[in-house]
């Protein structure tokens, strides 16, 4: 598998003046239940500073009462052995495996799932030369983007038990987050289950200018991978989003995906993402989200795709006025 690396956590190319961050991340779904978890190691540096490494972990139930539950672990212990994405302390990301454990707050969760292979990684951004290019500064790809999940996971005592759930592996790295950013991610349709979509969106700055929302991602249907989105297409590209709901058209090649991605503000987790520079985002996120999408291409009648609790929505943002809790784990 084709994954490019641009990463502190191997460290050979990058200087002791430079900034970075990079993720590993997986989201996973019980295909009916409502029930998610969502796992991110992390390496954050800032210029001229060592390198930090996290474990992030978060339980989404639909079925509590409660706010999803959610822990994180900060170390020094942060590299990548051959055969590993990452690791962090002895908690290991490699293909095919994640297993680790964080403790915060007087939270602890612990983690050992299998996935397989899947397809082949999608790569976002749609020329390879944007992945050496400066701009954009946040580069990514899902080297799994329609995984299935095995194995199980211990939360605040709770056993959680993982049988092929559907969800996907995604890694992410650069000098500086996106202005703003949308990710989502859905798998398990109710009329197609090996259909999925998997966007990321972001406005980026560029000095004092914005840009428009700019879509890179694919939907899989039948077997066919549609690319949506690019720099060319953002003109046709539209965005409305809340911190709980996003409504978007990610226009392509010949067809176009409309959609709606949502959930109650009870089933977000919140965070705060730091970028090397010291700036910060809120970011909240869902992992057992409802997604909907229309299909449209000419000449053939539109399609319809539902997906009940089991679609990721986060948004990335400045404003913290969002309504959304904030976990109290700092970062960078």
């Amino acid at each position: 598998m084709d994954v490019p690396r641009r990463s502190s956590a191997r460290f050979p190319s990058l200087s002791a003046d430079a900034g970075h961050y990079e993720s590993f991340y997986l989201k996973a779904a019980h295909p009916s239940e409502g029930v998610g978890l969502w796992i991110r190691y992390t390496v954050h540096k800032r210029p001229g500073e060592g390198a930090r490494g996290s474990l992030w972990c978060v339980l989404f139930d639909r079925s509590d009462e409660g706010a999803p539950w959610a822990v994180k672990h900060t170390s020094s212990d942060v590299g990548a052995r051959e055969h590993e994405y990452i690791h962090v302390d002895d908690s290991v990301f490699a293909p095919g495996s994640v297993a680790g454990h964080a403790e915060g707050e007087r939270r602890s969760a612990s983690w050992d799932l299998s996935f397989d292979a899947g397809e082949e990684a999608l790569h976002h951004l749609p020329r390879r030369w944007m992945y050496r290019a400066p701009i954009p500064r946040t580069k990514l790809l899902s080297p799994h983007p329609g995984a299935r999940f095995s194995g199980r996971a211990e939360v605040d005592g709770h056993s959680v038990e993982l049988d092929g759930w559907r969800g996907m592996v995604g890694h992410n790295w650069g000098a500086q987050h996106a202005e703003r950013w949308i990710w989502m991610h859905g798998a398990g349709f109710a009329q197609d289950g090996e259909a999925w979509l998997d966007a990321a969106l972001g406005r980026i700055k560029v000095g004092a200018y914005v840009t428009p929302w700019i879509a890179n991602g694919v939907l899989s249907i039948g077997g066919e991978r549609l690319r949506l989105g690019g720099p060319e297409r953002a003109r046709r590209t539209d965005v409305s989003e809340s911190p709980t709901r996003c409504d978007f058209a990610l226009p392509g090649r010949g067809l176009t995906v409309q959609g709606t991605v949502e959930a109650p503000p009870g089933d977000f987790v919140g965070w705060v993402y730091a970028d090397p520079d010291g700036s910060e985002h809120n970011t909240v996120n869902c992992s057992v989200a409802d997604m909907r999408l229309t299909v449209s291409r000419p000449g053939r009648a539109p399609v319809s795709l539902d997906l009940e609790g089991g679609a990721a929505y986060e948004l990335g943002m400045r404003e913290t006025d969002h309504g959304i809790a904030i976990e109290p784990f700092p970062d960078g």
